[in-house]
């Protein structure tokens, strides 16, 4: 199949995409660049695959469409023009998301989440739960500086004092990062079953969080109060990491 106008109408609904209204309704987003999409098809997500016209199409497994380059440029939210994208539905919302969870506290910034996810994978951590202020996870740049990530965690959004709640009930250490009547981490007991929260950009994890939480970690530094959240979160996963 070939699509050639920009008004056609898989055209003008994907273009829509880039709005998480459309996204939530038709339970649908896209990703773009052939290492996204790869990570996409792991997962089982693609829908369609979008090649550009006169470029080898290497998800030969794939549904195809092939487009122009003003649609590519149309349906990118990146500065340079994509030869690949995909339309990918959403994953499914699992209903136990295990006992060793990041928590993100109203965190808006998208690089930050994606960043953290990723590390959130990487050190055995098995989900990011992302407050209902938190950026919308199928964000462009959510899903980009994931690296693909979020295609193989769950990655969900609730509110944070049910999910805390809920880990209490099964003995699930919840740990919020934070300045004052904070433990230093290094003194903190490694636990196997843990939540470790991470707050907003500026104003951190809110008070009735950090009140629901079994403790206040910080991160002991000579120079600073605090680091990038994502940063934070990388040193935590590192001392919660799943082979201690």
């Amino acid at each position: 199949m070939e699509i050639v106008s920009l008004t056609n109408e898989k055209i003008k609904l994907w273009g829509k995409l880039h709005q998480i209204k459309y996204r939530k309704e038709t339970g649908l987003f896209l990703v773009e660049g052939e290492h996204l999409i790869q990570e996409a098809e792991k997962a089982g997500l693609i829908e369609t695959v979008l090649v550009k016209k006169d470029v080898m199409n290497p998800f030969v497994n794939q549904k195809e469409v092939t487009v122009t380059s003003e649609i590519l440029r149309k349906l990118s939210q990146t500065s340079s023009e994509p030869s690949l994208m995909a339309v990918c539905h959403l994953w499914q919302v699992p209903l136990k998301i295990g006992k060793r969870l990041i928590l993100l506290d109203d965190v808006q910034d998208p690089g930050n989440v994606g960043t953290i996810i990723r590390t959130a994978l990487s050190f055995g951590f098995d989900g990011v739960v992302l407050s209902a202020n938190s950026v919308d996870p199928t964000n462009d740049k959510v899903i980009r500086s994931s690296q693909g990530a979020i295609f193989h965690i769950p990655v969900i959004q609730r509110d944070l004092h049910e999910v805390i709640t809920e880990c209490k009930a099964a003995g699930v250490m919840t740990l919020s990062t934070g300045l004052q009547n904070a433990i230093d981490l290094n003194n903190v007991e490694i636990s196997k079953n843990v939540a470790i929260v991470l707050g907003n950009e500026g104003q951190g994890i809110s008070q009735a969080i950090r009140d629901l939480s079994d403790q206040v970690v910080k991160i002991e530094m000579s120079a600073f109060e605090s680091l990038n959240v994502a940063v934070a979160c990388g040193i935590l996963c590192y001392r919660f990491r799943k082979d201690v």
